[in-house]
């Protein structure tokens, strides 16, 4: 079972084809979506490593609608690039345990350099430092247990998050993990600023307050909070600010949108996932904090077992989130930015913007269609005229049976609206104007 025969030789070349092929041509590789065929079964004898790669090929693989298909408009979704994609194969060849540098060696040193690259985006100071994680929620539930760790330090447990009516759900689910509440200010759909936070700060002991979570592109609208009123106010109230800016932090990459972005250098903490709009595989998100140090006392795991990973004054990715094991995430992030440099990501996210900017004209343009709030980022929300929910519902689901896109209904401002989230940078006009075209045809 743990070897590796000629006729594995021969699956394995026949993978790299399929790899090559499907890297270069995404959208070919969504079949409308049927329930496969009766999958093989597990039993006592396997069926051999050619027929299940053609059971994986064939049955299982074809039904998803993968993330970096031009017309994935829903959600938010990612497009790696090959040289990701082919760094996150070795590192699973590898056999790599990501917890430690003393078991990952160099990978941790790449690891550290990506992660430098994410601090000095957001304006962080030389200390600066964090850890790749599984996705968001994991790097706000990490951020969020160093904040409370360190507003306990006096002997009191604060139990109170103080977030934007639109925050992120991990937020929550982090709450309900944590024993501790989450109280919301402003509207769900508008950037939060300073004034929405203030009164209900100031009907809270700031004792018991864990954080205040700030959004930097919400999920929904892509909208950023006002960051620099918010940094002055946690400031003048002594309280940890974590930003979520887990889909929109790739936007510091273009000059022309980071004034949008002022105040995020402040922030304590602060989440970017690389898995959606910084080109990288599916799982891997970073969790970043302006005091490493806070972190690793809140984090770092303690066991006899464990003492000789901490010998030398090694810097382990476990010691800053709420793992222990790990996959070392960041390294096809490390890679990819080796391979292309800087400008080429910053050229890739310019360009979904761009195309953002063209769906919110061709929309305003359109008898049938309209724009349901102002663009965000490269999220575009808009309105069929006339359409029920279940006409949107009924829409979304035979786009997606038919592999012809994948658009999802949203809810902003009480109201149901389709989402499009541009984040790979091989949508073009045209599929914008596919998508779009079919939506004005149904009547």
């Amino acid at each position: 079972m743990h070897g590796f025969a000629v006729e594995d030789r021969r699956t394995l070349a026949a993978v790299a084809d399929w790899i090559a092929d499907r890297l270069a041509h995404p959208e070919r590789l969504t079949a409308p979506y049927d329930a496969p065929a009766r999958l093989p079964e597990v039993g006592g004898a396997g069926i051999g490593l050619e027929a299940t790669w053609a059971a994986l090929r064939d049955q299982v693989l074809p039904t998803a609608f993968p993330t970096d298909h031009p017309r994935y408009l829903a959600f938010v979704g990612g497009a790696p690039t090959p040289a990701a994609v082919l760094a996150d194969a070795a590192l699973s060849a590898a056999s790599v345990y990501g917890g430690s540098e003393l078991e990952a060696g160099a990978a941790v040193a790449a690891e550290r350099a990506a992660l430098r690259w994410l601090c000095d985006l957001a304006g962080y100071p030389d200390q600066a430092h964090g850890a790749f994680v599984s996705g968001g929620s994991i790097a706000n539930l990490s951020a969020l247990v160093a904040a409370r760790h360190a507003r306990s330090a006096h002997g009191t447990l604060p139990r109170t998050i103080l977030a934007g009516a639109g925050v992120h759900a991990s937020v929550d689910a982090a709450a309900a993990i944590m024993g501790c509440v989450v109280e919301r200010a402003g509207a769900p759909d508008e950037p939060l600023r300073a004034a929405d936070l203030k009164p209900v700060l100031d009907a809270l002991d700031p004792r018991d307050v864990v954080a205040v979570v700030a959004s930097a592109g919400a999920t929904n609208t892509g909208a950023v909070d006002a960051l620099a009123e918010i940094a002055d106010l946690c400031a003048g109230y002594g309280l940890w600010l974590h930003v979520d800016a887990a889909y929109g932090g790739a936007a510091l990459l273009v000059p022309a949108e980071r004034a949008a972005f002022d105040g995020i250098e402040r922030a304590d903490s602060l989440t970017i996932d690389p898995h959606k709009w910084l080109f990288t595989p599916f799982d891997c998100a970073a969790v970043l904090y302006r005091e490493p140090e806070l972190a690793r006392a809140a984090h770092r795991q303690r066991a006899p077992y464990l003492e000789s990973a901490y010998d030398d004054g090694m810097d382990n990715p476990a010691d800053y989130a709420v793992h222990l094991t790990r996959r070392a995430r960041g390294l096809p992030l490390w890679a990819s930015l080796v391979a292309h440099g800087a400008d080429a990501y910053r050229r890739a996210v310019e360009s979904c913007l761009a195309t953002a900017r063209y769906a919110a004209g061709r929309v305003a343009a359109s008898a049938a269609l309209e724009l349901a709030a102002e663009p965000g980022l490269s999220v575009v929300l808009l309105r069929r005229r006339g359409w029920t929910r279940e006409r949107y519902d009924a829409w979304s689901r035979a786009a997606r049976a038919d592999g012809f896109a994948l658009v999802t209904p949203t809810t902003v401002d009480g109201a149901v609206a389709l989402r499009l989230c541009f984040v790979n940078p091989h949508t073009t006009r045209a599929d914008v104007d596919r998508v779009l075209a079919a939506l004005e045809e149904t009547g």
